[in-house]
């Protein structure tokens, strides 16, 4: 099965305010394959998790990443609001999945929005 983590941040379209993106937290975006749709509208860091890999703890994982540059990132237009975590599950039979208080308190306090979509693999 494969886990897909993402976070997304809304750059109203301006290639200037998604390469300032990049450079603040020194990552690169996921490029879309699909040349129209990546129109800068909005930066996107993924990572892509297999069954048999380690465990990813995506949420704590990406808030280290942005909460020490949440004020360059203030400072540029960037909302917290306007920040998503985004994890896609594929599964098998049954889909089930917890989050500790402690996280969803701590994406809670950035003002940060989790989407979750699952799909079956389709495989059994």
């Amino acid at each position: 099965m494969t886990n897909i983590y993402s976070f997304q941040i809304v750059t109203d379209a301006k290639q200037e305010l998604y390469d300032k993106v990049s450079s603040i937290l020194n990552l690169k975006p996921k490029i879309h394959q699909n040349k129209k749709f990546n129109n800068y509208n909005a930066w996107e860091y993924e990572v892509i998790v297999d069954e048999n890999d380690k465990y990813y703890d995506f949420i704590n994982e990406f808030l280290d990443i942005l909460e020490p540059k949440f004020k360059m990132l203030e400072e540029i237009g960037i909302k917290r609001s306007e920040i998503t975590f985004c994890y896609l599950y594929e599964y098998d039979n049954q889909c089930n999945m917890e989050f500790s208080p402690k996280l969803t308190k701590r994406i809670g306090e950035n003002q940060i929005t989790l989407c979750i979509s699952c799909w079956d693999s389709g495989k059994h």
